[in-house]
């Protein structure tokens, strides 16, 4: 199976595949031989209309890891919750609706950290955890250091919990069930990693 990696500066994607993208019209083709991505991240990373790019190769997996070596690396670990109304859990935060997410501690497990995230940044308990869904990777800049921010996700079940609690500390003003049906308030204002996974149940 092709590997597909999909890296996001801001709302920027960059798509490191093995084959032309379906719909490449959407999307502009770098050269990989003289690829840098650090060049690349300060270019666009700014910019005002974000765009689509694509990095064609034979072994999309040796690109990846050579670009990952170029960036510090942050883990995260975050879930996409429903409950017994089949409502997901979504949070507004930073202007925007995002999932619940957070970084993992040092020595903590990857699945832990998604738990305990959920949990704490709107005020539920997880009653199941269950596969993981996928991951994702972010790149920002903090202290100075370009950053590849890791997150996996996982699938979680929260039943008979109405009452959200969002986490005012974390800047989280909002923390909601949404049904599928109303995920269109969502997809008009959130990330494109967002969408990734929102892709996975619809």
């Amino acid at each position: 199976m092709a590997q597909i990696y999909r890296i996001y500066i801001n709302e920027t994607l960059v798509l490191i595949t093995q084959s032309i993208p379906v719909d490449n019209s959407n999307y502009q083709e770098l050269d990989t031989e003289n690829f840098n991505f650090l060049t690349f991240y300060r270019k666009v990373k700014n910019a005002p209309v974000p765009k689509s790019y694509f990095l064609l190769t034979a072994d999309a997996r040796k690109l990846f890891k050579s670009i990952k070596k170029t960036l510090q690396l942050v883990g995260a670990a975050g879930g996409l919750v429903r409950n017994e109304e089949n409502k997901y859990l979504f949070i507004f935060r930073k202007g925007k609706w995002d999932l619940p997410k957070g970084k993992i501690d040092s020595g903590e497990r990857t699945r832990d950290a998604a738990v305990r995230e959920v949990e704490e940044e709107c005020g539920i308990k997880v009653n199941k955890l269950g596969e993981k869904i996928c991951k994702t990777w972010h790149v920002y800049e903090m202290g100075g250091s370009v950053v590849l921010k890791k997150t996996s996700w996982y699938h979680m079940v929260a039943k008979n919990q109405p009452h959200l609690i969002p986490q005012l500390e974390e800047g989280i003003t909002d923390a909601r069930w949404i049904s599928p049906g109303d995920f269109g308030i969502v997809r008009a204002n959130t990330y494109g990693l967002v969408l990734d996974i929102l892709g996975t149940v619809e």
